[in-house]
This record gives C-alpha cells, structure tokens and sequence, in this order.
C-alpha cells in the first residue's frame, strides 16, 4: 500500500514537472530572444544569444514611449480596479443581506453575463458608446468596470455569505446606518477576497488589447499592449525589439502578482459558499 502511494506521488511530481516545464517555456524563449538580434533570433530561436546586450531594451523603450504609455496603463488600471472593488462588493453585500426576488434575479443576471463573449457585444458597444462621446479614458474605464463586475460579484456573493449576519445586527444596534456597517464592519473582513478580486481584474486589465485598440488607439492615449503593437508592421515584423516590449510590460504586472498570490487561493477557498 506505502509503495502504491510513492508510485502515485512519483507520478503526479513527473506532471507537475512536464506542466510547470510547458507553461515556463514559452518566457523563458521570450526573454531569451529579447537579448538576441533579430538575425540570430531567425537562425535559432532557441539558440542562447552570442552576446548579452541591453540594445533591444533601451530601443524598445525610446520606441514605445515606456513612461507615458505606463502611466496610461496604471491610470486606467487602478482606476478601473479600485471602483470595480467597491462597486461589486458594496452590490453583493446587499443582494446576500437583503433577500428579496429583485436581489435573486439580479444575482441571475450577473452570473448569466460571465458567459457572453466580449466579442458578441463588441461592435453595438462601440457604436453607443460613440454616440455618447466616451471614446475615451474614462468610457474605457466605464466598460470595464461593466465587464469586471459580473465575476467579481460572483466572488464576493459566496465570501459575504459566510460573514456572520450578528456582527451587523451588533453595528446597527450601536446606532450604525448602512454605510457605515458596511464601511466599518463589512468591508475590513473581505481583505481575503478582496486581494483575490483585485488581482484577477489588474492582469486582466493590464494585459488587454482589443477594448483599448477599439476606444483609445490614438497618440497619447495607448496603453502598454497597445504600443508593443508598434514592432508588427504589414511587412516587417522587429522581434528582437518586440520580444523586449513585451518583457517591459510583463515586469510591472508580475510583480504585482507575486506581492499578492499568496491571497489568491486563500480568498477564493473562503469564497466558497457553504
């Protein structure tokens, strides 16, 4: 029996290591080949570079306007995820506390929306929002607090059912309106899930090009995605300054990542409803 349990862990350590190996692999050729010219990377994609060399970055960076297109992109991204926070739990607060059949339909109709396509509202979304003047930052972030706060609802729906309700009743009984049980007793438990909602939403936001390509694509206005598109021409394609965009605009949101991962598993596990 012990030996068919070391077979079983031998085996399941072989796949994590061939999965972690398939996922790796493809940053690793990326960073790889943003140190080669674009000679090399043609010869030998896999090959190592003859000569480590920061030309790519310092190129890349001059091209792309690196500190104003990433200005753009944190501006929109906070923005964005901050309201969404506070939208979505404040909304799934009330739909679990206050149990009616309007609260029921409308949780329905949030769930519902995670599995329409961004692509089959894509064209009627750009013609309303053209028609009222919000091709711009601020209609970018509107839409995606619209598109960001389906999930993150859903999330924080389970993670407030397990709250205990007396903790509120307790506030209310001290002379506390609804803001300010929400403010002072609700919203400090959901750091869990909060950390959770706002990483999922920031790598999602940071890393997406078709809305912004649809609302902001003018000068001045590009966010980091959007600029990497530079290095793709109709006829040339520059993969050495290409691949060392895209590992400039990796860095920032990796970073973000590994301060926070530690909460993700945590507060979708306490998300989890009874």
């Amino acid at each position: 029996m012990q030996k068919k349990r070391s077979i079983n862990k031998m085996f399941l350590a072989i796949i994590g290591i061939l999965l972690a190996i398939i996922f790796v692999a493809p940053i690793l050729i990326l960073v790889n080949s943003s140190f080669k010219t674009l000679q090399e990377i043609y010869i030998d994609i896999l090959a190592l570079p003859e000569h480590f060399s920061f030309q790519n970055y310092l190129k890349a960076f001059e091209k792309m306007d690196f500190l104003h297109s990433l200005i753009n992109s944190l501006v929109i991204t906070c923005v964005a995820t901050v309201l969404i926070l506070l939208v979505s739990s404040m909304a799934a607060w009330v739909m679990v506390r206050y149990k009616t059949k309007v609260s029921k339909v409308l949780f329905i109709v949030f769930s519902a929306a995670l599995l329409i396509p961004f692509q089959c509202v894509m064209l009627p979304l750009v013609d309303v929002m053209s028609k009222l003047h919000l091709m711009n930052r601020p209609g970018l972030i509107f839409m995606y607090i619209g598109f960001g706060c389906s999930m993150s609802i859903v999330l924080f729906h389970g993670f407030i059912k397990n709250i205990p309700v007396e903790l509120e009743e307790a506030a209310t009984i001290d002379g506390c309106n609804m803001f300010q049980t929400f403010f002072l007793i609700v919203l400090p438990l959901l750091k869990g899930i909060m950390a959770t909602v706002a990483v999922i939403n920031v790598m999602w936001i940071w890393n997406d090009f078709l809305l912004p390509s649809l609302i902001i694509n003018k000068n001045g206005m590009q966010t980091l995605p959007l600029r990497t598109y530079l290095f793709f021409g109709q006829f040339t394609k520059k993969w050495d300054l290409a691949t060392a965009a895209l590992v400039l605009c990796m860095i920032p949101i990796v970073i973000f990542y590994l301060s926070c991962q530690k909460h993700i598993v945590k507060g979708i596990t306490a998300g989890v409803g009874k």
